[in-house]
């Protein structure tokens, strides 16, 4: 009786995935607001498009590049606890961003709050759901991180409806103290062993996993010698230069094309709508025809969908762009924890792909903001765009490379 009681609960898989998704939701939406304050910080300050762009890039440097930190911290002291202050500092940095008296100041509050928290809670999180599954990783991941699309949908919209109604200071305040306590509390859900649930990755019996498939992997110092591991983060590398540029520039470039900045604002939503879907139904395509095939053809996508933000100019065209961009990038998002977890195992998995992660945070730091001193001298978006999607199409090219290099992890069994 006790045994089929233990057999009836439910997977806690499921609910580490649930809060990841909080997690991921609260700070990249509060991260990819930033689009919807870039007139009120220019007005404000009477700054350059490419100087406020610098905050976003400044935030995204961090909360990809804190990964080689946090990461291998999660793996030693819990994700929970670097989850929890991450989304702390998230929320006193919107709070403080609202303060700000000088543009110096919202780039210390909003780029180290938010990039700072976000660094902390991210890689963590998504480490620590890896090591609940084997055969649904892709899956599994695929729904934590389609916080991010769902965020991405919800809360630039939402922000510009409370710059609206409250003013940009005021919407920073409401945003952070909504951020802390719905991140902090979807954070105590998180956990990093299944063991200490009584059970083994994807819910099966203790007894089927014994030997403790979790804990094997390569060490860190071991990954980052590996061919396959110099390929995966010289793809993210490239890719990320382009990757994070609709972020910061799509709504102006649509305002800039005479598109209402309230419908501009929903192309944003439409990469999030877009991104949510590639999360929620690609990860468990991957499952099945190969989680390296379906890196590559991510990057393919972002490429063609980044052409045709080259050439487009209504909003319609921007919004046939807007989502098939967010479907790629979320199937990107969603498969590179698997893949990394997949050629390395789970014992490293945080510092692994932390490290990895320092190649989107370079990307995220160089791109956004170059794009946006390029429009300052040219007036126009077209060169940034056409190299984003030369970038993805050399990342693809990479990848094909590196899919020909050994497995670290080969070896060791995988279920």
């Amino acid at each position: 009786m006790h045994a089929g009681y233990q057999r009836a609960k439910p997977f806690y898989g499921w609910y580490v995935v649930a809060a990841a998704f909080v997690v991921t939701f609260i700070g990249f939406g509060s991260a990819y607001t930033f689009s919807s304050f870039v007139e009120s910080l220019q007005r404000e300050f009477g700054a350059s498009r490419g100087s406020v762009s610098l905050v976003f890039s400044f935030a995204g440097f961090l909360y990809f590049g804190l990964g080689i930190i946090s990461g291998p911290l999660a793996d030693r002291w819990g994700a929970r606890r670097l989850a929890g202050l991450g989304m702390a500092l998230v929320g006193v940095g919107m709070v403080l961003a609202g303060q700000a008296q000088t543009i110096l100041e919202v780039y210390a509050a909003y780029s180290i709050g938010i990039g700072a928290g976000v660094g902390c809670a991210y890689v963590p999180t998504l480490g620590a759901v890896q090591r609940w599954f084997v055969r649904r990783r892709g899956f599994a991941s695929g729904l934590a991180v389609s916080g991010i699309g769902v965020g991405t949908l919800v809360m630039p919209p939402l922000a510009t409806w409370l710059i609206t109604s409250l003013g940009w200071r005021d919407a920073y305040v409401v945003l952070g103290v909504v951020a802390a306590v719905a991140g902090i509390g979807a954070s105590l859900l998180i956990a990093d062993d299944p063991r200490r649930y009584g059970t083994g990755p994807d819910g099966d019996p203790l007894e089927a996993v014994s030997g403790a498939p979790l804990r094997q992997g390569v060490s860190i110092r071991g990954a980052v010698k590996t061919a396959r591991f110099a390929g995966l983060y010289a793809a993210c590398l490239i890719s990320a230069f382009g990757v994070f540029v609709p972020f910061v520039h799509l709504v102006p470039f649509a305002v800039d094309h005479q598109v209402a900045p309230a419908l501009a604002v929903l192309l944003l939503g439409m990469i999030g709508v877009g991104s949510t879907a590639g999360r929620f139904f690609l990860g468990g395509i991957a499952d099945r025809v190969g989680r390296d095939a379906f890196l590559i053809a991510m990057y393919i996508g972002m490429a063609v969908s980044l052409a045709i933000w080259a050439v487009a100019g209504s909003f319609w065209s921007l919004t046939v762009f807007a989502l098939l961009f967010g479907v790629f990038y979320g199937g990107w998002v969603a498969i590179l924890p698997a893949v990394v977890t997949d050629h390395f195992g789970g014992r490293n998995v945080g510092g692994i792909i932390g490290i990895l992660y320092t190649s989107v945070a370079v990307g995220t730091l160089l791109g956004p903001s170059a794009a946006g001193f390029a429009y300052d001298v040219s007036h126009s978006y077209f060169i940034p765009v056409a190299i984003s999607a030369a970038a993805n199409v050399v990342a693809a090219l990479i990848a094909m490379a590196t899919m020909r290099t050994a497995s670290p992890i080969a070896s060791v069994p995988q279920s």
